[in-house]
C-alpha cells in the first residue's frame, strides 16, 4: 500500500468506504497476511488509536445519533448554547456515544476580540465563562477561531459528478460568513494591531484554561495569508505565525487546531508543508483539533475537493498524525453537496477517514 500513488489508494479504498475493511481483510480471509498477534480474536484491527474521530451533528434527533453509530462513529461534536450543554452531553451519552467538542458561535471569529474593539473585555468574560461550562459537563476540547471577519468565499464550483463545493477565486468578489462582523471594517488594521491583541486575549484566558483543563484549539485563518475586509491575516496563516502566537501564550492549554485544508491553501506561503507542521506542534503536544479535508490547489484559486481528489495526498497527512500518537478531536469538515437526501457528502468522508485510520494503525501499531 506504501507504493501505491494517491489516486491508487482512492481506488484501493472505494470498498472499504462501504465495508470498514481494507486490503487486509483478503489476507485475513485466505488465512495469510502479517496480523500483529495483538489483533487476534479480534477479526479486524483495532480502527483507531487514541484518536477522537468525531461527526459533525445539526441536531440531536435519533435518527442522527443512529446514523453515527451505523458509522462505527464512538465521537459526535455539535454547535449549541452553553445552556444546552448538559442536556446535549445527556442525550448523546444515551445512545451510546460520546461529545468529542462542542461549538458555540458567540465565542467563535469575534472581532471585539480579534481588533481590541470596544466590548473586548465583555466578550473575553464570555469566553471564560464558556470554557467553565464546557469543563462542567465534561468537555476538554475547544475549537476558537481568531478571524475578525470570517470565513472568505467566492461563488461555489462543482467538484466531481457536480457535487456543489466551496471555492475562492482572488479574481473575483468574495464574500464573508462564520463571524459577529462579516465582511470589511472601515480602516485598515495594522498587523501590530493584531499582535497586541492576540497577546491581551491569551493572556487573559490562560488562567481560565489550565484551571478547567479544557484545550484551545486556535483554527487556521480562512483563507490564509490575505488581507480581507481590511483585516491582514498574519498570525494564524504561517508555521511562524503559529509559532510565535504560542509562545506568547505560553501555556499547555493553548495550541493548534489545524485545518489541513485552510494550510493547503496557503501552499508555500505557510511556511513549512503540513507533514512538517504535525511533526512539530504534534511532536510539542500543542496540536488539539484537526479538521481534515482537501482543496484542488493552492491560492489564488482552490476549491474543495472529495478527500482524494484534491492536490494532496491525504494517507500522507494521516500517517503523520499517527506518528506524532495525535490524541485530539479529529472533524471532515466542508463536505461536497451530493445528490440525494441526508448528509451524503459527510458520509463518504467519514467513510475514507475509517479507512485511512485503519491504514495508518496497522502500518504503525506501536508508535
Amino acid at each position: 500500500m506504501m507504493m501505491i500513488g494517491r489516486r491508487g489508494f482512492g481506488k484501493a479504498t472505494a470498498g472499504a468506504v462501504a465495508s470498514g475493511l481494507m486490503a487486509g481483510a483478503v489476507s485475513r480471509a485466505s488465512g495469510q497476511g502479517r496480523e500483529p498477534a495483538s489483533y487476534a480474536g479480534l477479526g479486524r484491527p483495532p480502527m483507531k488509536w487514541a484518536i477522537q474521530h468525531s461527526m459533525q451533528i445539526s441536531d440531536l434527533n435519533p435518527q442522527t445519533l443512529q446514523l453515527a453509530k451505523q458509522l462505527g462513529m464512538e465521537y459526535v461534536n455539535i454547535w449549541t448554547s452553553p445552556d444546552r450543554y448538559q442536556a446535549t452531553v445527556s442525550t448523546v451519552a444515551a445512545a451510546g456515544l460520546k461529545v468529542a467538542k462542542i461549538g458555540n458561535g458567540g465565542v467563535h471569529n469575534v472581532a471585539e476580540i480579534t481588533l481590541g474593539l470596544p466590548g473586548r473585555d465583555e466578550k473575553i468574560e464570555e469566553f471564560k465563562r464558556n470554557l467553565r461550562a464546557l469543563a462542567a459537563v465534561g468537555i476538554r476540547t475547544q475549537l476558537y477561531a481568531h478571524m475578525a471577519n470570517g470565513v472568505w468565499s467566492t461563488p461555489n464550483e462543482t467538484n466531481r459528478g457536480g457535487a456543489v463545493c466551496r471555492a475562492f477565486d482572488a479574481g473575483k468578489a468574495p464574500s464573508a460568513a462564520g463571524s459577529n462582523h462579516n465582511g470589511p471594517f472601515e480602516r485598515r488594521y495594522t498587523e501590530d494591531e493584531l499582535w497586541k491583541a492576540w497577546e491581551y486575549f491569551a493572556k487573559a484566558i490562560k488562567p481560565v484554561a489550565e484551571e478547567t483543563g479544557v484545550r484551545i484549539g486556535v483554527h487556521t485563518d480562512d483563507p490564509p495569508g490575505l488581507t480581507l475586509g481590511n483585516v491582514p491575516r498574519c498570525i494564524f496563516s504561517s508555521f511562524e505565525g503559529y509559532k510565535r502566537a504560542l509562545e506568547i501564550a505560553d501555556s499547555p492549554n493553548i495550541g493548534m487546531g489545524l485545518c489541513v485544508g485552510s494550510w493547503l491553501e496557503g501552499g508555500a506561503s505557510m511556511g513549512r508543508n503540513v507533514l512538517e507542521t504535525i511533526e512539530y506542534f504534534g511532536g510539542i503536544k500543542k496540536l488539539f483539533v484537526v479538521h481534515f479535508r482537501n482543496v484542488s490547489a493552492p491560492l489564488p484559486h482552490f476549491y474543495e475537493t472529495y478527500l482524494n481528489e484534491g492536490y494532496m495526498d491525504m494517507y500522507k497527512v494521516m500517517r503523520a498524525l499517527r506518528k506524532v500518537n495525535f490524541d485530539g478531536v479529529l472533524i471532515g469538515d466542508h463536505f461536497p453537496r451530493m445528490v440525494g437526501s441526508g448528509p451524503l457528502g459527510q458520509v463518504y468522508t467519514i467513510g475514507y477517514l475509517q479507512a485511512l485510520i485503519e491504514r495508518a494503525n496497522e502500518e504503525m501499531p506501536s508508535a
